[in-house]
Formats: structure tokens, sequence, C-alpha cells
């Protein structure tokens, strides 16, 4: 039986960070994207939606190896 490893809970408290950290910027630019046209607020908020997914897939390979 192997030993657990540490890498996976370290790596979803990073996850956790991410979000948390990603989430708050972009509440802080709320108030600038509310004044933008709305097919503007649209394309930046799925941008954001989907921009903090990229920093994971390298935590994603170091938690699995």
């Amino acid at each position: 039986m192997s030993t657990p490893s540490i890498r996976k809970p370290l790596g979803v408290l990073f996850i956790l960070a991410i979000v948390v950290m990603w989430a708050a910027v972009v509440i802080s630019a709320s108030p600038w994207i509310g004044r933008a046209w709305w097919p503007v607020q649209t394309v930046v908020y799925l941008v954001a939606g989907i921009v903090w997914i990229l920093p994971l897939k390298p935590v994603l390979r170091w938690m699995e190896r």
C-alpha cells in the first residue's frame, strides 16, 4: 500500500485560492464592466468565466503525479 500524497489536498486548496482571487478581480472590475454596452459585458463575463480555468491545467497535472 502506498503512502497518501499531500499533493491532492494542497492542489485543492490552491485551486480554491485561484477561484477566490479571480472572483475578487472580476468583482472589483464590475463597476467598469457594468457601464459598458450589454454585448461587451456579455463577452467580458464569458471570457472571465473561461480564463480562470487556464492556470488549473498545470496544477491538476502536478496533483496527479
